[in-house]
Protein backbone atom coordinates (compact mmCIF):
# COMPACT_ATOMS: atom_id res chain seq x y z
CA UNK A 1 0.00 0.00 0.00
CA UNK A 2 1.59 3.34 -1.20
CA UNK A 3 1.91 6.17 1.55
CA UNK A 4 -0.56 8.56 0.09
CA UNK A 5 -3.46 5.89 0.06
CA UNK A 6 -2.54 5.07 3.66
CA UNK A 7 -3.17 8.71 4.71
CA UNK A 8 -6.25 8.96 2.58
CA UNK A 9 -7.56 5.46 4.70
CA UNK A 10 -6.31 7.70 7.57
CA UNK A 11 -8.11 10.99 7.38
CA UNK A 12 -11.22 8.63 6.46
CA UNK A 13 -11.08 6.98 9.55
CA UNK A 14 -9.68 10.35 11.54
CA UNK A 15 -12.85 12.05 9.90
CA UNK A 16 -15.58 9.43 10.77
CA UNK A 17 -13.99 9.56 14.19
CA UNK A 18 -14.34 13.23 14.38
CA UNK A 19 -18.27 12.96 13.25
CA UNK A 20 -19.11 10.14 15.74
CA UNK A 21 -17.93 12.36 18.83
CA UNK A 22 -19.19 15.68 17.75
CA UNK A 23 -22.53 14.63 16.42
CA UNK A 24 -23.79 10.98 17.10
CA UNK A 25 -22.46 11.25 20.95
CA UNK A 26 -23.98 14.06 22.20
CA UNK A 27 -27.49 12.99 20.30
CA UNK A 28 -27.20 9.64 21.88
CA UNK A 29 -26.39 11.27 25.36
CA UNK A 30 -29.67 13.46 25.24
CA UNK A 31 -31.23 10.23 24.24
CA UNK A 32 -30.45 8.43 27.12
CA UNK A 33 -31.12 11.32 29.30
CA UNK A 34 -34.63 11.60 28.12
CA UNK A 35 -35.33 8.61 28.94
CA UNK A 36 -34.63 8.59 33.04
CA UNK A 37 -36.35 9.77 35.58
CA UNK A 38 -35.99 13.14 36.95
CA UNK A 39 -33.09 12.54 39.45
CA UNK A 40 -31.65 10.27 37.54
CA UNK A 41 -31.34 12.33 34.74
CA UNK A 42 -29.97 15.15 36.06
CA UNK A 43 -27.03 13.75 37.13
CA UNK A 44 -25.86 14.14 33.39
CA UNK A 45 -24.49 10.94 32.20
CA UNK A 46 -23.72 8.98 29.59
CA UNK A 47 -25.37 5.18 30.74
CA UNK A 48 -28.52 3.47 30.10
CA UNK A 49 -31.59 4.47 32.32
CA UNK A 50 -32.38 2.82 35.05
CA UNK A 51 -36.14 2.28 34.14
CA UNK A 52 -37.08 3.34 30.76
CA UNK A 53 -39.38 6.41 31.38
CA UNK A 54 -40.70 6.64 28.02
CA UNK A 55 -44.00 8.53 29.70
CA UNK A 56 -41.46 11.70 29.48
CA UNK A 57 -42.75 12.23 25.94
CA UNK A 58 -46.11 12.33 26.74
CA UNK A 59 -45.67 14.66 29.61
CA UNK A 60 -43.55 17.04 27.26
CA UNK A 61 -46.82 16.44 24.45
CA UNK A 62 -49.30 17.50 27.66
CA UNK A 63 -47.14 20.78 28.99
CA UNK A 64 -49.04 23.76 28.59
CA UNK A 65 -52.05 22.54 27.20
CA UNK A 66 -50.28 20.72 24.08
CA UNK A 67 -48.11 23.56 23.43
CA UNK A 68 -46.11 21.61 21.01
CA UNK A 69 -48.41 20.21 18.84
CA UNK A 70 -49.63 23.88 18.17
CA UNK A 71 -45.93 24.96 18.23
CA UNK A 72 -45.37 21.82 15.98
CA UNK A 73 -48.39 23.65 13.29
CA UNK A 74 -46.89 26.49 13.63
CA UNK A 75 -43.47 25.76 12.53
CA UNK A 76 -44.55 23.57 9.50
CA UNK A 77 -46.84 26.57 8.07
CA UNK A 78 -44.10 28.83 8.48
CA UNK A 79 -41.41 25.94 6.57
CA UNK A 80 -44.31 25.04 3.78
CA UNK A 81 -44.73 28.56 2.91
CA UNK A 82 -41.71 30.03 2.85
CA UNK A 83 -40.09 27.22 0.70
CA UNK A 84 -42.88 27.22 -1.40
CA UNK A 85 -42.38 31.02 -2.06
CA UNK A 86 -38.81 30.90 -2.60
CA UNK A 87 -38.76 27.76 -5.03
CA UNK A 88 -41.45 30.49 -7.23
CA UNK A 89 -39.81 33.66 -6.90
CA UNK A 90 -36.23 32.63 -6.25
CA UNK A 91 -36.34 29.78 -9.35
CA UNK A 92 -37.81 33.09 -11.83
CA UNK A 93 -35.16 35.63 -10.58
CA UNK A 94 -32.13 33.29 -10.52
CA UNK A 95 -33.82 32.24 -14.56
CA UNK A 96 -33.66 36.12 -15.40
CA UNK A 97 -30.23 36.84 -13.96
CA UNK A 98 -28.27 33.84 -15.55
CA UNK A 99 -30.26 34.37 -19.71
CA UNK A 100 -30.23 38.26 -19.53
CA UNK A 101 -26.79 39.79 -20.07
CA UNK A 102 -27.47 43.71 -18.92
CA UNK A 103 -25.90 46.33 -17.13
CA UNK A 104 -28.91 46.18 -14.73
CA UNK A 105 -29.29 42.48 -14.07
CA UNK A 106 -25.20 42.77 -12.99
CA UNK A 107 -26.45 45.14 -10.34
CA UNK A 108 -29.28 43.11 -9.20
CA UNK A 109 -27.21 40.52 -8.92
CA UNK A 110 -25.22 42.53 -6.83
CA UNK A 111 -27.69 44.13 -4.42
CA UNK A 112 -29.02 40.25 -3.81
CA UNK A 113 -25.76 39.13 -3.27
CA UNK A 114 -25.32 41.74 -1.04
CA UNK A 115 -28.30 40.23 1.32
CA UNK A 116 -25.80 37.41 2.31
CA UNK A 117 -24.06 39.50 4.59
CA UNK A 118 -26.10 41.69 5.83
CA UNK A 119 -27.24 41.22 8.88
CA UNK A 120 -31.33 41.43 9.65
CA UNK A 121 -32.49 44.24 11.27
CA UNK A 122 -34.54 43.92 13.83
CA UNK A 123 -36.06 46.81 15.32
CA UNK A 124 -36.56 48.47 11.55
CA UNK A 125 -37.61 45.22 10.78
CA UNK A 126 -40.88 45.00 13.42
CA UNK A 127 -41.46 48.81 12.78
CA UNK A 128 -42.55 47.60 8.84
CA UNK A 129 -44.05 45.16 9.89
CA UNK A 130 -46.40 46.93 12.06
CA UNK A 131 -46.97 49.37 9.44
CA UNK A 132 -48.18 46.45 7.76
CA UNK A 133 -50.38 44.92 10.03
CA UNK A 134 -48.35 41.66 9.72
CA UNK A 135 -46.10 41.92 12.89
CA UNK A 136 -47.35 38.86 15.13
CA UNK A 137 -49.04 36.49 12.43
CA UNK A 138 -47.63 33.85 10.45
CA UNK A 139 -47.96 35.49 7.28
CA UNK A 140 -45.34 37.95 8.22
CA UNK A 141 -42.83 35.32 9.64
CA UNK A 142 -42.95 33.64 6.36
CA UNK A 143 -41.87 37.50 4.41
CA UNK A 144 -39.04 37.42 7.24
CA UNK A 145 -37.65 34.07 5.96
CA UNK A 146 -38.17 34.50 2.55
CA UNK A 147 -36.05 37.87 3.08
CA UNK A 148 -33.84 36.21 4.50
CA UNK A 149 -33.17 32.94 2.55
CA UNK A 150 -33.40 34.82 -0.97
CA UNK A 151 -30.15 35.43 -1.45
CA UNK A 152 -28.68 31.86 -1.03
CA UNK A 153 -31.75 30.24 -2.80
CA UNK A 154 -31.00 32.55 -5.89
CA UNK A 155 -27.39 31.67 -5.64
CA UNK A 156 -28.39 28.44 -5.97
CA UNK A 157 -30.51 28.92 -9.04
CA UNK A 158 -28.77 30.69 -10.70
CA UNK A 159 -25.78 28.72 -10.94
CA UNK A 160 -27.30 25.43 -11.54
CA UNK A 161 -29.06 27.43 -14.94
CA UNK A 162 -25.70 26.73 -16.60
CA UNK A 163 -26.33 23.31 -16.54
CA UNK A 164 -30.09 24.16 -18.70
CA UNK A 165 -29.24 24.45 -22.61
CA UNK A 166 -30.31 27.34 -24.17
CA UNK A 167 -31.31 25.98 -27.31
CA UNK A 168 -34.31 24.19 -25.42
CA UNK A 169 -35.66 27.50 -24.69
CA UNK A 170 -35.01 28.52 -28.59
CA UNK A 171 -36.69 25.38 -29.53
CA UNK A 172 -39.85 26.70 -27.27
CA UNK A 173 -39.73 30.13 -29.15
CA UNK A 174 -39.78 28.62 -32.59
CA UNK A 175 -42.64 26.46 -31.18
CA UNK A 176 -44.56 29.43 -30.61
CA UNK A 177 -44.38 29.09 -26.61
CA UNK A 178 -45.14 32.39 -24.45
CA UNK A 179 -42.55 33.44 -21.69
CA UNK A 180 -44.44 32.23 -18.78
CA UNK A 181 -45.28 28.69 -20.49
CA UNK A 182 -41.81 28.37 -21.24
CA UNK A 183 -40.53 28.63 -18.15
CA UNK A 184 -43.10 26.57 -16.72
CA UNK A 185 -43.56 23.82 -19.14
CA UNK A 186 -39.33 23.53 -20.09
CA UNK A 187 -37.53 25.33 -17.76
CA UNK A 188 -38.60 24.38 -14.36
CA UNK A 189 -38.93 20.67 -14.41
CA UNK A 190 -35.21 20.97 -15.60
CA UNK A 191 -34.40 22.41 -11.89
CA UNK A 192 -35.78 19.52 -10.24
CA UNK A 193 -32.21 18.43 -8.45
CA UNK A 194 -31.75 21.92 -7.42
CA UNK A 195 -35.30 22.58 -6.25
CA UNK A 196 -34.57 19.64 -4.21
CA UNK A 197 -31.77 21.28 -2.70
CA UNK A 198 -33.94 24.38 -2.23
CA UNK A 199 -36.33 22.61 -0.17
CA UNK A 200 -34.24 20.99 1.98
CA UNK A 201 -31.71 23.66 3.01
CA UNK A 202 -34.59 25.76 3.88
CA UNK A 203 -36.97 23.89 5.20
CA UNK A 204 -34.34 22.86 7.59
CA UNK A 205 -33.22 26.53 8.39
CA UNK A 206 -36.68 27.75 8.48
CA UNK A 207 -37.59 24.99 10.97
CA UNK A 208 -34.65 25.33 13.16
CA UNK A 209 -34.89 29.34 13.14
CA UNK A 210 -34.51 30.54 16.80
CA UNK A 211 -33.95 34.11 16.85
CA UNK A 212 -36.83 35.47 14.10
CA UNK A 213 -39.64 34.10 15.82
CA UNK A 214 -38.33 34.85 19.00
CA UNK A 215 -38.66 38.24 17.89
CA UNK A 216 -41.10 38.63 14.85
CA UNK A 217 -43.56 36.35 16.53
CA UNK A 218 -44.10 36.31 20.30
CA UNK A 219 -47.32 34.92 21.91
CA UNK A 220 -48.38 31.83 23.32
CA UNK A 221 -50.46 31.00 20.61
CA UNK A 222 -47.78 31.73 17.72
CA UNK A 223 -44.98 29.37 19.64
CA UNK A 224 -42.32 27.73 16.95
CA UNK A 225 -40.82 24.22 18.40
CA UNK A 226 -37.67 25.84 19.23
CA UNK A 227 -39.42 28.30 21.43
CA UNK A 228 -40.70 25.23 22.96
CA UNK A 229 -36.98 24.75 24.10
CA UNK A 230 -36.44 28.14 25.51
CA UNK A 231 -39.78 27.43 27.38
CA UNK A 232 -38.57 23.81 29.03
CA UNK A 233 -35.16 25.37 29.73
CA UNK A 234 -37.02 28.54 31.65
CA UNK A 235 -39.92 25.82 33.19
CA UNK A 236 -37.31 22.36 33.38
CA UNK A 237 -34.10 23.91 33.71
CA UNK A 238 -34.07 21.28 36.78
CA UNK A 239 -36.05 18.39 35.06
CA UNK A 240 -33.73 17.14 32.49
CA UNK A 241 -35.40 14.58 31.55
CA UNK A 242 -38.35 16.58 30.04
CA UNK A 243 -36.24 19.01 28.22
CA UNK A 244 -33.72 16.48 26.53
CA UNK A 245 -37.53 14.81 25.04
CA UNK A 246 -38.21 17.97 24.33
CA UNK A 247 -34.83 18.48 22.14
CA UNK A 248 -35.43 14.84 20.87
CA UNK A 249 -38.93 15.29 20.18
CA UNK A 250 -38.10 18.86 17.40
CA UNK A 251 -34.54 17.52 16.36
CA UNK A 252 -35.98 14.07 14.79
CA UNK A 253 -38.06 15.02 11.86
CA UNK A 254 -35.60 17.53 10.16
CA UNK A 255 -32.68 14.65 11.07
CA UNK A 256 -34.91 12.23 9.27
CA UNK A 257 -35.19 14.62 6.32
CA UNK A 258 -31.85 15.47 6.35
CA UNK A 259 -30.61 11.88 6.12
CA UNK A 260 -32.97 10.76 3.32
CA UNK A 261 -32.08 13.38 1.17
CA UNK A 262 -28.76 14.12 2.37
CA UNK A 263 -27.65 13.14 -1.18
CA UNK A 264 -30.15 15.48 -3.15
CA UNK A 265 -28.46 18.31 -1.37
CA UNK A 266 -24.63 17.31 -2.90
CA UNK A 267 -26.15 16.60 -6.15
CA UNK A 268 -28.35 19.72 -6.33
CA UNK A 269 -25.23 22.16 -4.92
CA UNK A 270 -22.86 20.65 -7.53
CA UNK A 271 -24.77 19.95 -11.03
CA UNK A 272 -24.69 23.02 -12.22
CA UNK A 273 -20.64 23.55 -11.54
CA UNK A 274 -19.77 19.71 -13.36
CA UNK A 275 -22.02 20.23 -16.37
CA UNK A 276 -21.41 23.93 -16.70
Amino acid sequence: MSKRKRLLIIGDIVGILAAFFIFIVPFVFMLLNSLKERREANLLRLNLPEVFAWENYGEVFRHSNYLLLTAFKNSMLITAGSVIVLIITCSMAGYVLQRRRQKITSIINSLIMIGLMIPPAILPTIFIMQDLHIYKTIFGMIMVEVALQTPFTVMLYRGFMNSVPIELEEAGYIDGCTRARLYGSIVFPLLKPVTATVIILNAVNVFNDFMNPLYFLPGAKNATVQLTLYNFMGQFQSSYNLLFADVIVITVPMLVLFIIFNKKIVEGMSAGAVKG
